[in-house]
């Protein structure tokens, strides 16, 4: 479903044939659901959902949710799902664990071996998805079995513990106040350094949305009105801004924040730039067009898994870290949620559609609603049907826009 406006004075200066420019609304309506969320429980929480130490918890506890769902928006885009990551990442925190704790090898070799072994285990079911056909809801499905009962013989349905202060730090931590604090009047200190850096990537969003407008008048591609352009700059820029102060307010930037902030940009460039990123898509979205296209499917089935894998062992190793031990409960529908924040996030359940930082905003949806109703004392079922509406809503959003284009 789209909304029109008038072709850019640009355009028109150029010559080019004035056409209208469209607002994606199946992909804006995700941000102006997740405002509208935000907006709802900051009033419902009269303004503690928006505090600094608050904020530095939804992201925190989310954190291990929002590297599932970079990993799981790419299986979903490739036509495909993965219902073992919960249990893959209970194996690799047991793994890590065991390595650190009970052998005492360094925790940066430790994590190294922890990430191959969940490399491994996405080979071992990319195999079986992609040279061997079987599908990946029955693979994963029997992944999900098999990884939760190598973890509880890793264990021995005990937990491990504790972890090294780096891998902590990692999970829970915060950076250092390199540079001083300075005031920023009625809100009082804030780190400098955390500032400086919410203006850098404030910067460098600009700037790249700029050379990316520069670049399709260039080829004659039909842009937003200038203004409209400007305005979105600097909307984004205020609530990135806004957060950071929060943060830097609060005990600066937690380093898994720093940790997501680099996976989301480059896993965005890789989806959108890169060759590979381009035959997820075309695999998803038209099978039998990619393979007559000349697109290596196995291959790039297999890597989408391999990659999954990885990303559940980082995923592993942050959540044994903040838990400080690894347990053979972890991860318990971890799937669940990772598969709710694509779709929430944009992804389309037949695939070939779906964004990297939709699937991050839809996780932090889920974070929110479940921070929200924590915050204003709603029961545990309460949350999950509130959490069920939304998927469902949101899926049917989905179909109903598909639905309207064609029409």
């Amino acid at each position: 479903m789209t909304t029109k406006t008038a072709a850019t004075p640009e355009a028109q200066q150029a010559g080019q044939p004035q056409r209208r420019f469209t607002i994606n609304l199946r992909q804006s309506g995700i941000y102006i659901a997740f405002a509208l969320i935000v907006v709802l429980f900051t009033v419902l929480t009269d303004g503690a959902l928006l505090t600094p130490q608050n904020i530095s918890n939804i992201i925190v506890q989310n954190s291990y949710v929002l590297i599932l769902a970079i990993g799981m928006i790419l299986v979903i885009i490739g036509g495909h799902i993965d219902l073992s990551v919960g249990s893959v990442v209970a194996l690799t925190g047991a793994i890590c664990a065991v390595l650190t704790v009970q052998i005492g090898l360094p925790w940066p070799l430790a994590v190294v071996i922890t990430l191959l072994a969940g490399g491994v285990i996405g080979a071992a079911q990319g195999y079986w998805v992609a040279f061997f056909g079987i599908p990946a809801f029955i693979v994963t499905l029997a992944g999900m079995l098999v990884f939760r009962a190598l973890t509880l013989t890793v264990l021995g349905n005990q937990g491990i513990g504790p972890f090294p202060d780096q891998i902590r730090t990692l999970a829970n931590g915060f950076t250092e106040g390199y540079l001083g604090n300075v005031g920023l009047g009625p809100l009082g200190g804030a780190d400098l350094l955390s500032l400086l850096v919410g203006v850098a990537v404030v910067a460098g969003f600009g700037f790249n949305q700029w050379r990316n407008r520069k670049a399709r008048l260039s080829y004659g591609q039909v842009v937003e009105p200038f203004p409209i352009f400007v305005a979105k700059i600097a909307l984004a820029a205020a609530v990135v801004l806004a957060v950071v102060v929060q943060l830097a307010r609060f005990r600066n930037l937690p380093w898994v924040l720093v940790l997501l902030a680099v996976l989301a940009l480059g896993y965005s460039v890789m989806a959108n730039k890169s060759v590979f990123g381009r035959h997820i898509y075309a695999i998803g979205g038209n099978l039998q067009a990619a393979t007559l296209s000349g697109v290596k499917v196995k291959q790039v089935t297999f890597w989408v898994f391999v990659n999954m894998g990885v990303l559940a062992a980082l995923a592993g190793v942050i959540f044994a870290g903040r838990l400080n031990q690894a347990g053979p409960t972890a991860g318990n529908a971890f799937e669940l949620d990772a598969i709710a924040a694509a779709f929430i996030g944009g992804a389309a359940v037949q695939g070939g559609v779906g964004r990297v930082v939709g699937a991050i905003t839809g996780g932090l949806i889920m974070g929110v609603i479940n921070n929200g109703m924590s915050l204003i004392g709603a029961p545990s079922e309460r949350v999950m049907l509130v959490k069920g509406l939304v998927l469902l809503a949101a899926v049917a959003y989905d179909v109903w826009t598909k639905r309207r284009g064609r029409a």
